[in-house]
């Protein structure tokens, strides 16, 4: 999924920092894979699929004890969380079903790419707070991938010049207004924000 040894179009590429052209050269390669094209809409469970991940919702989780069950519900401090690989080879996330649709869509987006980079996963209960600890450069890489994935570059390029309302062009892809204006900012488009 690294791009290497393929060829890339380099009007897909945004114009930015070397960092922000890997990012979307990694990107392609993972919408290509999903057989999403440049403009369609990449739908994440569909790829979760392709790569043997099941997603699911936390009320899916039946024998999870109730107190526990009922303080996650309770908690917008959780986004998803992914099993190691399981006996038949499949691993399961779990995502948070108190979050939108578009949210949701970036949330798997992000798990999907921690798994197709090998990173390692945090851990839970780590570090003085008991929280869980926190690699920043694994975590961008997996977010700023994702989110190219789900809004490529060159589309967004289209959709901004023409004018068209960052909530049309969130529409389009399926995810939230501030995804778009993420990547827009992020790949030198923001200029044409409106």
């Amino acid at each position: 999924m690294n791009g290497s040894g393929s060829k890339f179009r380099a009007d897909l590429l945004p114009p930015v920092s070397h960092k922000f052209r890997e990012i979307e050269r990694k990107a392609i390669g993972i919408r290509s894979f999903a057989g999403a094209g440049q403009n369609g809409r990449l739908d994440p469970y569909s790829l979760a699929q392709l790569l043997n991940l099941r997603v699911v919702a936390l009320s899916d989780l039946k024998h999870l004890p109730e107190h526990t069950r009922e303080h996650l519900a309770r908690s917008d401090e959780w986004s998803a969380g992914t099993t190691g690989l399981l006996p038949d080879g499949s691993r399961v996330i779990v995502i948070n079903e108190k979050q939108s649709a578009g949210r949701k869509a970036a949330t798997l987006m992000e798990e999907i790419c921690h798994i197709l980079f090998g990173h390692r996963p945090s851990e839970i209960g780590a570090g003085k707070s008991g929280g869980r600890s926190y690699n920043f450069s694994i975590e961008e890489e997996a977010y700023s991938v994702g989110a190219a994935a789900l809004v490529p570059y060159q589309s967004l390029k289209t959709f901004l010049i023409s004018g068209a309302s960052i909530r049309k062009i969130a529409n389009h892809f399926g995810v939230t207004p501030s995804l778009i204006i993420y990547r827009a900012k992020g790949t030198g488009l923001g200029r044409f924000l409106t």
